[in-house]
């Protein structure tokens, strides 16, 4: 009987059944082989020139291009998203608002392949390739990651035996060379100090037993240890102290470079405040009804989500 943790990608376990996760590689992997694809997919005769062609379809393609997405709940086929139109480009924030059952985690979840949702019409483009075309590994092999509300946990698996595997996985997947246990233990140790977590956490099981801000605290943990070109966090800060939100904003923070993007999914200020997005979206009754900067929660806080002019 396998294990299944919906809507992550399959990591090979030696005396485990299948666990499902949704993780990368770092980016600076995942770039250098793309750099490398494109390279070749656009050269021409002349050398520079294809060199010109792939610098300039890598600057103006988007990260993440959704358009008129529909989508319905599988068990009793309603659909909950009536044409979302998303557009995300290399080193931008985003953050998704509105108000409960406006289908903002639906979005969320369609996007990564989550088996309860069906996609029923509509395109999403990913690093330029059809995302809705990949099963959920394939997407997250892409640069793809979702951090879910309630993290699911896996009895008998330690964190380190976990993110040794999964990061492994990655590096065999773009045929680099695994780490050993050593480099690896030194990886980690990196990581574990930009979530500000104790050592001891990599020796628990995953999430088993773990409060909902250690379950938070771990998932960008993950995120930190894997990377990704898109990460999506949905109600990361839920259930947060003041503390363990400072901690996952501060490392989510360190974890943003030019070149990748985040996508938050929140109902509160207090997080858009650290994390600052440079694009803020209003969803309601399963489409993106306003898109505006930061500017627009205030607005939001002020008259409430129904009363919130369009500043697109």
């Amino acid at each position: 009987m396998s294990l299944s943790l919906p809507l992550h990608s399959p990591l090979p376990l030696s005396s485990h059944p299948p666990i499902f996760t949704l993780f990368t590689l770092p980016p600076i992997n995942l770039r250098r082989h793309h750099h490398h694809h494109h390279h070749h997919r656009y050269l021409t005769t002349t050398t520079t020139r294809g060199s010109v062609i792939q610098y300039n379809t890598t600057q103006q393609q988007p990260l993440l291009q959704v358009n008129d997405l529909k989508a319905k709940i599988v068990e009793n086929g309603v659909e909950i998203l009536h044409g979302v139109n998303l557009t995300v480009n290399q080193g931008e924030v985003h953050a998704i608002m509105g108000k409960n059952g406006s289908g903002k985690s639906t979005f969320a979840k369609v996007l990564v392949g989550h088996p309860d949702y069906e996609v029923t019409g509509g395109s999403v483009m990913f690093k330029g390739e059809n995302l809705l075309e990949m099963e959920p590994e394939g997407r997250s092999l892409a640069g793809l990651f979702m951090s879910f509300q309630s993290p699911v946990a896996i009895p008998g698996v330690s964190n380190d035996e976990f993110l040794v595997m999964a990061y492994n996985a990655r590096r065999r997947k773009l045929g680099l060379p695994e780490l050993g246990p050593l480099e690896c233990f030194s990886y980690l140790m990196e990581k574990l100090q930009l979530v500000n977590m104790k050592p001891d956490f990599l020796n628990r099981n995953v999430n088993e037993g773990f409060s909902g801000g250690e379950r938070k605290r771990n998932e960008i943990l993950q995120l930190a240890v894997l990377g990704a070109d898109l990460a999506i966090l949905d109600e990361i800060d839920s259930g947060l102290d003041v503390d363990a939100l400072r901690d996952v904003a501060n490392a989510v923070n360190k974890i943003l470079t030019p070149k990748n993007s985040l996508l938050m999914i929140t109902h509160y200020r207090r997080l858009l405040n650290l994390l600052k997005p440079t694009h803020v979206h209003v969803m309601e009754k399963g489409k993106i009804a306003r898109t505006g900067d930061i500017s627009l929660v205030a607005v939001i806080e002020d008259v409430g989500y129904e009363t919130v002019p369009a500043l697109t």
